[in-house]
């Protein structure tokens, strides 16, 4: 089946959804056998509802008849399925024309209601790659987002710091600009990349248009994993410029074999030259980490973790087969991915990524050799990351039931914030919001405030406009407020936060003022509640 046609039927059925889909309005008891004896056997997309029409769950089937009728087993569902069920007030089928454009489908729909009961990939960011643009003199830079601008584009690489890595090692080794457009054309001198040999200064022409080319094409080669073609270069230009005496030549093409040979070491993967993703995923306590190392061109670019959002008692199995259509559905998509479990109806799975990335995509388990090499240590990192978040966890968890234990509140705080004022001189006025859950911090809700029309350096008057600020705006949007307050300062800043949440009539936040103590040591800070 052709890729347009899956995505055209995907939003056709999404536009008339009224219409495609067999819907059983919420009632007081769902009456299964009946619902079961309308349902088509034919492939489609499954949501079950609550009492309040909300999604609980979302799945795909390649027949939703037999699909939908094991949750209604009397006997053998798991715990999490069971728990599912018992908020389940009806059920709502959408049906597609294959199991490939159901996959799609299912994805969309996961990624656009967060469905409590689904495994939920949070990864929303765009990926970097490096760029060399298509110029006279062209420029090594990082690249985000849509590939408009003329040039070559490689990677994906898992973060900007890697991306950083390589174009750091790319400029010590082939000395390739890396300024921007407007720094390069209004030059009249060097630069200090030029003074410490990281760049031939094309822009003040000290380097010929012919040997920057030159410089450039050793930097495609790398990229694309042909370091060997650039090495037996590199060695052969060194024999002849020592054949020449011309010595200065011969150590510098010596120091790029050498440091060529060091990236070597570090980032090739051996027997491979292609484009590969090795995804391994390790679960326990409720939490599950999946990393993601990423080899394009025989290059490891490096690794990622994710900690997808999931019910208890989710398998291994359960995560991995639900992160591999929420990752890739909207990533590149390289030719294999190796997976450390063997994934349930990959064929579908390959099908669509196939479609999405115009060529075929493999999913493998079963190899051998270094590839096996890898896995297992794909694996070791994950039990290891995941090891790390659970002790952390635990930690916080600890750490809060003391801060209960102390505040003498009746429950764990679930969320808190913190104020912090701060100023240059009584000038530029800036208030500080940091968020913190039991998780640890949600830096995604940090927030900060410019201050203005107070007095220089009235800290009180600060308080006050950021909290009114804050909690406004929490309070119009209903969003979650916290448990608990805490401002840095004594009582005078206390009484400002108490005014400010009395006259927004917030009453459920407990506030907690954090001064310093005895010679502004740490450690030794005191906590001011109201009365």
């Amino acid at each position: 089946m052709r890729s347009s046609s899956v995505q055209q039927s995907c939003c056709r059925t999404l536009a008339d959804a009224c219409t495609s889909m067999a819907r059983h309005e919420p009632t007081p008891l769902f009456d299964a056998k009946s619902f079961l004896n309308t349902l088509t056997s034919r492939p489609g997309v499954y949501r079950m509802l609550d009492a309040q029409g909300g999604i609980l769950y979302v799945g795909k089937a390649r027949n939703l008849k037999k699909r939908v009728a094991s949750y209604f087993r009397k006997s053998g569902l798991p715990p999490k399925t069971r728990v599912l069920m018992s908020q389940m007030h009806s059920v709502e089928v959408t049906v597609t024309h294959t199991e490939a454009e159901a996959l799609i489908l299912e994805n969309t729909l996961i990624k656009t209601h967060l469905p409590r009961y689904n495994i939920l990939l949070r990864d929303d960011k765009s990926y970097p790659f490096i760029f060399i643009s298509d110029d006279t003199f062209p420029r090594l830079s990082v690249h985000r987002g849509a590939r408009k601008k003329k040039g070559r584009y490689f990677g994906t690489y898992p973060s900007a710091g890697a991306v950083r890595e390589s174009l750091h090692l790319l400029q010590k080794m082939f000395r390739v600009r890396q300024c921007e457009d407007s720094f390069f054309k209004n030059r009249s001198r060097p630069c200090l990349q030029h003074q410490i040999k990281r760049c031939t200064a094309p822009c003040v022409g000290l380097v010929e248009a012919q040997q920057y080319a030159e410089d450039v094409r050793h930097t495609v080669l790398f990229l694309e994993g042909k370091s060997s073609v650039i090495s037996d270069e590199l060695g052969k230009k060194m024999e002849a410029a020592a054949a020449a005496l011309d010595y200065e030549a011969a150590a510098v093409y010596r120091d790029q074999i050498a440091s060529l040979s060091r990236v070597q070491e570090r980032q090739y993967v051996s027997a491979e030259a292609g484009d590969l993703d090795i995804v391994a995923c390790a679960a326990s306590g409720g939490t599950a980490c999946v990393q993601v190392f990423f080899v394009r061109q025989g290059v490891n670019l490096g690794n990622k973790l994710f900690f997808p959002k999931m019910p208890d008692e989710s398998s291994v199995e359960d995560v991995v087969t639900a992160f591999l259509p929420q990752y890739y559905l909207s990533h590149p998509v390289p030719a294999e991915i190796l997976t450390s479990i063997p994934v349930p109806d990959h064929e579908v799975l390959e099908e669509v990524l196939g479609q999405r990335a115009a060529r075929r995509v493999h999913l493998l388990h079963s190899v051998r050799g270094e590839r096996a090499r890898w896995l297992e240590m794909g694996v070791v990192n994950a039990q290891q990351a995941l090891k790390a978040r659970l002790g952390s966890r635990a930690g916080m968890r600890e750490r809060l039931a003391l801060l209960a234990e102390l505040l003498r509140l009746d429950d764990s705080p679930q969320r808190m914030e913190c104020f912090d004022i701060s100023h240059t001189q009584g000038e530029g006025t800036v208030a500080s919001c940091v968020v913190f859950d039991q998780e640890g911090p949600r830096k995604s809700d940090y927030r900060s405030f410019n201050i203005g029309d107070i007095v220089a350096g009235d800290d009180y008057a600060a308080m006050q406009q950021a909290l009114v600020r804050r909690y406004t705006r929490l309070k119009t949007s209903e969003a979650k407020l916290p448990e608990v307050l805490f401002i840095d300062g004594g009582k005078g800043q206390v009484s400002v936060a108490c005014r400010v949440l009395e006259e927004l009539q917030i009453d459920e936040v407990l506030v907690v003022g954090v001064s310093k103590g005895p010679e502004r040591r740490a450690g030794l800070e005191l906590l001011h509640v109201p009365l």
